[in-house]
């Protein structure tokens, strides 16, 4: 059938590729100013069912509609072709019509893809002990509030990678925000989403992350941590349920070793050591880092772990200590501060912040090793434990007053004069 005077398509039978069944094979050619191309339609028909001069299947064949439509469609897509490649080319080939119709571009990478590549492969890690199931929840939580934020914003369940923008980090922000989710929250959200973005420009679905240079700013929340006082008073309590007094020494020890606690589940009589100085020593790599955690172990969490030696559940598990899971550990230290009358709200993190304040910190242990005992990769992180408590405040000013004065009240200068 002829187009225009330049663009002639036809639909054609190749009677010399017949196949055993008498099937023959349809093409498309192309003429365009005299010259041709053709390709194969990939559709077979009877001879006997097809019109020549019409250029379709009759309706004796069974498979006529499929054929039919088949050919408006393409004849209409190859004319659409041709008109575009008119537009931007002064002059047009058959062949050019004919690659134009055929090339399929490659799908473009998109967002959900990045997550599949970016979840699995942690899940793999998982499956050897390289990382925790926790964070892998995290990330799959992840997945979930970015496809409902897609949805809400773009009326779609994914996204083209090379087609979001550096906007995007500051919408999903808000997008959580409005879904009462607080502000630290919100922003290690958007942070682990940017670790994804980053982990598919390094696969080569995209060239670069849009939202790379979105800074995450996060609140300094107050870090609930107990006393010195609290401590003694929660470790010397009369505690009848055995299953609290359980939850309340775990506790203890944590506050002792400043372990969080996926460590303190995980541990084993084999974790206990004879340091270099000839005392008993207890190590550990964090589950959520991978970070060595040693730390020499002080009276009170040596007096726990041996509490435990005979314990039924840590003799069949080989564990060190008794430790439920973490929601029921979790729900049994609200009974403890109510039981204790510590008007505190006590988590398995609680632990691990009185120990970096109120046991080393505060006691002037340097920074630095308090970092290294926490299994700290930076040492920022450490710093947010090191805030000036009005206790660190008086133990400074103490051995100030002491270099200042004598113990009758005058300077020592002066006494000295």
């Amino acid at each position: 059938m002829k187009v225009n005077q330049e663009l002639s398509i036809l639909f054609w039978l190749w009677k010399a590729k017949q196949t055993t069944d008498g099937a023959v094979p349809i093409y498309v050619r192309i003429t365009l100013n005299g010259l041709r191309d053709q390709f194969s339609s990939g559709k077979k028909v009877m001879a006997e069912h097809w019109n020549e001069d019409t250029g379709f299947a009759i309706k004796a064949c069974k498979d006529a509609a499929a054929i039919n439509t088949y050919i408006t469609y393409t004849r209409r897509e190859l004319e659409k072709c041709y008109n575009n490649l008119c537009d931007e080319h002064e002059e047009v080939t058959a062949k050019m019509v004919k690659d134009g119709y055929l090339y399929k571009p490659e799908p473009k990478p998109t967002l959900m893809q990045a997550f599949k590549i970016h979840n699995d492969e942690f899940a793999e890690r998982v499956s050897k002990g390289k990382g925790t199931k926790g964070t892998l929840l995290r990330y799959e939580r992840l997945q979930g509030k970015v496809e409902a934020y897609l949805k809400k914003k773009f009326k779609g369940a994914d996204i083209n990678l090379d087609v979001i923008q550096y906007s995007f980090a500051s919408g999903f922000y808000h997008y959580l925000l409005m879904q009462d989710i607080d502000v630290n929250t919100s922003m290690k959200y958007v942070k682990t989403l940017k670790q994804v973005m980053t982990k598919a420009v390094n696969e080569g679905m995209v060239l670069k992350s849009a939202i790379h240079n979105f800074k995450c700013v996060y609140n300094d929340p107050d870090r609930d941590y107990l006393e010195m006082d609290e401590i003694i008073k929660m470790y010397n309590k009369q505690i009848a349920n055995a299953r609290i007094a359980e939850v309340r020494d775990v506790y203890v020890f944590c506050c002792f070793t400043g372990y969080a606690f996926e460590t303190v589940y995980a541990l084993e009589p084999e974790n206990i050591f004879t340091g270099v100085d000839g005392s008993l020593w207890v190590t550990k790599n964090r589950a959520k880092s991978g970070t060595e955690e040693t730390v020499p172990l002080m009276p009170i969490a040596l007096e726990i772990i041996e509490k435990y030696k005979k314990h039924p559940y840590c003799i069949n598990e080989n564990k060190l200590l008794p430790v439920n899971s973490n929601q029921r550990f979790n729900a049994y230290l609200k009974e403890l501060a109510d039981i204790c009358g510590i008007a505190k709200l006590l988590t398995t993190h609680t632990a691990r912040h009185t120990f970096a304040t109120t046991i080393t910190l505060e006691n002037d242990v340097p920074i630095e090793t308090v970092s290294k005992m926490l299994g700290h990769k930076d040492m920022r992180t450490t710093q947010i434990y090191a805030r000036i408590t009005k206790r660190k405040i008086s133990n400074n000013m103490k051995v100030l007053h002491d270099k200042l004065f004598e113990i009758n009240g005058k300077l020592r200068m002066a006494a000295n004069n």
